[in-house]
């Protein structure tokens, strides 16, 4: 994709700021007459899927050369309650419905391993550490579906050098959130928790890996990985771990949780490859979230369309073995 401003894409691809304002004002009022029935506050918190303590607040952002261009949006109530996120439930809706529980405030997160400058920093410093860009990223599932989502946050090698790790990092582990009371999907699926994810170290420091605030110019809902996730855009989205609350730099491959559960399934890399078939599902062809009827399969595009930035990282590698 070439490397252009969010600003050359066509403001009819775009979904007005007015029309989601107006939809969440509509389900809010829809929520509120039925609130007696089913208990108001959890009512609020699926029509308003910002946060648990605080509503969802606008986040100051600059344009980003990394966007893609000429791509329609997902709508945000398409982002908002298509989701997975096993920690909430095991269906696509049940994240919306659930990750009200999670406090998203006050909320840090701890640097460690092999980094000079080891550090726990809270959430506002966290933001404040490099200015917030609107990238607009394709998002491809690993069961074969995908979204366009105008993100916000800056590359996660800004922090990488912020703690300057030192020779023996090789790889960066990341870690979620663990907390059975407020993920009731923890006591039911069968995952090693916390959810761990892990990039090799030249992936980290690539500029496209995104250390991920906010969509749609505002705070990130709970259910899409508030208040700080990963997003590694020519990968499958599993590997774009949410509600981090640790950074690790350690010398060794980490285990990432879907690779440990079913490793002849789910790779270490990851890579979105359409002649890997090594999950369940066909990665030939993608279902488009959103789309109509006529675009909504579509090719899917080796590192989902990202291979000009990013092919050269695994020069020589076998990416059928290596997925």
């Amino acid at each position: 994709m070439p490397n252009q401003k969010p600003s050359d894409i066509p403001s009819s691809e775009i979904t007005p700021k007015s029309d989601y304002m107006n939809r969440r004002k509509f389900i809010a009022g829809a929520a509120a007459l039925g609130a007696a029935a089913y208990g108001a506050d959890r009512l609020v918190h699926i029509a308003s899927p910002g946060s648990t303590v605080d509503a969802a607040t606008k986040l100051a952002t600059v344009p980003s050369k990394y966007s893609a261009t000429g791509l329609s949006l997902t709508s945000f109530q398409d982002i908002t309650t298509y989701n997975n996120f096993y920690e909430f439930g095991t269906g696509k809706e049940d994240p919306s419905h659930n990750a009200w529980r999670l406090k998203t405030s006050p909320w840090s997160v701890k640097v460690s391993g092999h980094v000079a400058k080891p550090k726990t920093y809270d959430l506002d410093a966290l933001r404040k550490l490099a200015p917030i860009e609107e990238r607009i990223y394709r998002f491809r599932c690993v069961e074969a579906w995908s979204m366009v989502i105008p993100w916000a946050g800056y590359s996660l090698a800004k922090l990488i050098k912020d703690c300057q790790p030192t020779s023996s990092a090789h790889y960066v582990q990341f870690l979620s959130v663990d907390n059975p009371k407020e993920e009731p999907g923890i006591r039911s699926v069968n995952l090693h928790f916390p959810y761990s994810e892990g990039l090799r170290m030249d992936e980290a420091m690539h500029p496209l890996t995104l250390l991920t605030f906010g969509l749609y110019g505002q705070t990130l809902p709970n259910q899409d990985g508030a208040p700080v996730r990963v997003v590694i855009p020519w990968k499958y989205g599993f590997k774009s771990a949410k509600s981090l609350v640790e950074i690790r730099f350690v010398k060794h491959q980490p285990r990432t949780t879907w690779n440990e559960a079913a490793p002849n399934t789910y790779g270490f890399y990851s890579n979105v490859n359409p002649n890997a078939d090594p999950v369940p599902w066909s990665q030939k062809y993608e279902r488009v979230i959103g789309a109509s009827f006529w675009k909504a399969r579509q090719p899917t595009v080796m590192f989902n369309g990202y291979g000009d930035q990013v092919a050269y990282l695994y020069k020589g590698m076998n990416l059928s073995r290596d997925f």
